[in-house]
């Protein structure tokens, strides 16, 4: 079923964090021409609050570089980045919806304007230090399965991936548990080895959604209503609440074990809906959804088909089925009604441990 990889001429983008740094190091191991590279995407010139570390981590990268012996380059894409990913996050939250930029900066930056380059520069394949596995099928399509660590798998940030992009894609740290990826650095003497992971958005770093967003969208304020149209308090404005949160509505809870979520945007009227967490709360859960912008890696999902669906990163993979819809769209059925589910999110498609692609939700029609 599956064959065997071969040697090639790699570029590895290298983050300043150990597990890409842990990727080159492998693929050097492994005996593949490898060169690493920094993609410089942000830089927050525009002063917005908190930590944007790009100059520390081309300092590591370049570090990791010349500890490895390979070449390194740092290739500005500032422009991209603005144009695909910040302008993309800015519409989407000023539409009312909640979108997904680390999921679209793998297709668009990662695997889209960086691997174009890569590719154009005479390189084979591009690889990341995502956990998710790459294998190759006997009929020579690419398949992605999800990381050897459970706990780390990243398999659901590349479901925008096309079959084109998946085929060059190489994911070396994604075979191994976290802790050995780690050994594997401090094996090479890798200055990152003992680096902290980062949790921010997508290069841009640890800082607040809401502040980062605030500074292109300003305050709009509202009502806040229940789910009976009683007011319950104003909000700062629609694009800083998403469906399912729990705190930072500002409306209080009027007893221990009972919290009011967010359930709704009224856009028209620019009011924000909050009602009880509980299961039969109007808005809050949803079997039935249509999803748009489809992606497929190395699969197909024409016609009506049972398959595993995760509506999040961290939420679990349910069972549901999909039928062909308009435009290439997919109309979506959950087997169990799923919490909070928001347009703009983004869904990934599962058989199994093998990633099949995903899509945006785009609607929830109950």
């Amino acid at each position: 079923m599956l064959t065997t990889p071969r040697m090639a001429k790699v570029l590895v983008g290298l983050s300043g964090g150990v597990d890409s740094s842990a990727a080159a190091a492998l693929l050097i191991e492994q005996g593949h021409e490898v060169s690493g590279a920094f993609m410089k995407n942000w830089v927050n010139a525009e002063g917005i609050p908190g930590d944007c570390p790009w100059e520390s981590d081309l300092e590591d990268a370049l570090a990791v570089a010349r500890t490895l012996g390979i070449e390194f380059r740092v290739i500005d894409l500032i422009d991209q980045y603005k144009e695909r990913i910040v302008d993309y996050l800015v519409e989407g939250y000023r539409s009312g919806i909640t979108p997904n930029p680390d999921v679209w900066c793998n297709r668009e930056m990662k695997f889209g304007v960086f691997l174009d380059y890569a590719l154009e520069q005479g390189f084979e394949n591009v690889a990341t230090g995502h956990y998710a596995r790459k294998r190759t099928l006997s009929d020579g399509s690419p398949a992605i399965l999800r990381g050897a660590d459970p706990n780390k798998d990243q398999s659901y940030f590349l479901s925008l991936m096309t079959t084109k992009q998946a085929s060059h894609a190489m994911f070396p740290a994604g075979e191994l548990l976290k802790p050995a990826v780690r050994e594997v650095a401090r094996r090479f003497g890798l200055p990152t080895a003992e680096k902290k992971d980062s949790q921010g958005i997508c290069f841009i770093g640890e800082i607040k959604m809401s502040d980062f967003i605030s500074h292109y969208i300003p305050d709009k304020p509202g009502e806040i209503v229940d789910t009976t149209g009683k007011v319950m308090g104003e909000h700062r404005g629609l694009h800083l609440y998403t469906l399912g949160q729990r705190k930072g509505h500002g409306v209080a809870s009027p007893r221990e074990g009972m919290a009011y979520v967010v359930v709704g945007k009224d856009l028209e009227r620019n009011r924000l809906v909050v009602g009880w967490d509980l299961g039969e709360t109007p808005g809050l859960y949803a079997r039935e959804c249509v999803v748009g912008s489809v992606s497929t890696i190395g699969s197909s999902l024409d016609g009506p088909q049972w398959l595993e669906a995760q509506p999040r990163y961290r939420a679990k993979a349910e069972r549901a089925e999909i039928r062909p819809g308009d435009d290439g769209k997919l109309l979506l059925r959950f087997q169990t009604p799923q919490r909070a589910i928001a347009p703009g999110q983004i869904c990934a498609f599962y058989d199994g441990g093998r990633l099949l692609g995903g899509g945006v939700f785009e609607s929830i029609t109950a």
